[in-house]
């Protein structure tokens, strides 16, 4: 009986441990590193009762470590957290001028593709998790390699949480939750964000942050703009009406 003390306490105790590895896409012949966060109790995943998941992207040019207020968040409310680093050495360089949606689809399509060959291989390795469930985390080209997935309407795609994406519109279904939160520097693309219609239509919730910054939304930012997000994070999960948040 000690014994199995023992192993049950080191077992709580590494819940919440990091693991990180490169998972190989034989198809592509491509490395996928990725950092795995456990819930903060993961006694309370079972193949019966399967805890949630989340995919987190990071923004072009920023570590898919660097984002720790975000994951710490998600595996103290029960989630299992997938940061994906997208953007390979190997790997053409997000255009910056021209036709910007036409030109950094490529780097969308790659992406989204990368997200499904993780869901799949994932699966299988982690009984007790819902990958069937998915939600989408994504800052910045992140948020737009997480709303191009959902407009591909995947079933397992149930929810995306975009942090100032800019660029690929959000999907417009009510197959998908959605929260997406706005910094106060730069304007999204016409047509990204949905008409007040469209909130009204479909599951999606928009809020802005007074004084916030796109490039901010990483551990990099103020604490006061990590502490914000991670509010209005928690309380879209646990189920706060979006007008409730929008007048906090």
């Amino acid at each position: 009986m000690k014994y199995l003390q023992v192993v049950l306490a080191i077992s709580i105790f590494f819940a919440g441990a990091l693991n990180a590895e490169d998972i190989q896409d034989k198809s592509r012949n491509r490395s996928i590193p990725v950092e795995i966060s456990y819930p903060s109790d993961v006694t309370n995943c079972t193949v019966e009762n399967k805890c949630p998941v989340a995919f987190l992207s990071a923004g072009y040019g920023v570590a898919h470590t660097n984002y720790t207020f975000l994951t710490e968040q998600f595996t103290y409310l029960g989630y299992m957290v997938v940061a994906i680093r997208h953007e390979l050495p190997e790997d053409p360089a997000l255009s910056v001028e021209g036709d910007l949606f036409e030109s950094r689809s490529e780097n969308w399509i790659r992406g989204a593709r990368t997200l499904s060959f993780l869901k799949d291989e994932l699966e299988s390795h982690y009984p007790n998790y819902a990958f069937n469930d998915l939600l989408l985390v994504g800052h910045s080209n992140g948020g737009d390699i997480s709303a191009w997935l959902g407009n591909e309407r995947k079933p397992y795609v149930k929810s995306i949480i975009s942090l100032d994406h800019r660029r690929v519109p959000l999907p417009r279904t009510k197959e998908i939750s959605i929260l997406s939160i706005r910094g106060s520097d730069f304007p999204a693309d016409e047509g990204v964000l949905p008409t007040a219609q469209e909130n009204t239509d479909y599951d999606i919730c928009i809020i802005k942050i007074p004084e916030s910054k796109h490039n901010d939304m990483s551990d990099d930012g103020p604490d006061w703009l990590k502490r914000k997000i991670s509010e209005l994070v928690r309380n879209y999960i646990i189920g706060v009406d979006c007008s409730e948040q929008s007048k906090a």
